[in-house]
């Protein structure tokens, strides 16, 4: 009997990461970079300068998984989430949790930790986009570690948005976004056009993606 095998006749409630599924992010070139989206039950790391499509893939992701019935977590640890840009986005705002965490980075830590311990959501989103790096530097590999292992139980989609990448070893994929060019609407800018490049186990490809206002589109 192989290891898998048995450790779901000692726990049945054990899944392997490939069995929880993949959630979309509602842009099919990041799903096709990624194998069909965010893995479930994994830590992700999505990261790039201001004005990369960071926020842009993080607001698509979640405005799909809320029209899918997914409840989500915004854990803002910097105190910068736009509730009228996640609902641009498409997101149903009656289906997110968002924890204000008012640059308190401690606190953003131990919320991220809390709910996904806990279970019942589909995606959990640490954003640490907006934090200084000095104090994203200062998160332990611990902490990192707990994290991950709290996703792969409770099967929650964990992605952190960050400007660089902190996790490291404890992150299943870290996609890293570049901007490429604005998107113009007349004289108004309505979007960018950014490149998503994504490393997991010593491979890197990339995509581009433009992420424009919906009511744009």
């Amino acid at each position: 009997m192989g290891t898998a095998a048995q450790l779901r006749e000692i726990a049945p409630g054990f899944l392997k990461r490939e069995d929880r599924g993949r959630l979309s992010t509602g842009i099919p070139a990041i799903d096709g970079l990624t194998g069909g989206g965010i893995a479930r039950g994994t830590l992700t790391e999505i990261c790039g300068p201001v004005s990369s499509g960071r926020t842009s893939l993080l607001l698509a992701l979640i405005g799909h998984a809320t029209r899918q019935g997914e409840c989500c977590a915004w854990i803002d640890a910097a105190g910068t989430f736009d509730p009228a840009s996640a609902a641009e986005a498409g997101a149903d705002l009656h289906r997110i949790l968002w924890v204000n965490c008012r640059k308190n980075t401690e606190h953003a830590l131990k919320a991220v930790d809390l709910l996904t311990q806990g279970g019942g959501f589909g995606v959990v989103v640490l954003d640490l986009a907006d934090t200084p790096e000095r104090e994203a530097r200062r998160i332990s590999l611990a902490s990192w570690f707990r994290l991950r292992h709290a996703a792969e139980r409770t099967g929650s989609a964990l992605l952190v948005a960050e400007t660089n990448i902190h996790a490291r070893s404890c992150s299943a994929v870290q996609i890293e976004m570049k901007r490429k060019r604005p998107v113009w609407v007349g004289k108004l800018l309505r979007g960018i056009q950014a490149e998503a490049e994504s490393r997991k186990h010593y491979r890197v490809q990339a995509a581009e993606f433009t992420a424009v206002c919906p009511e744009c589109a």
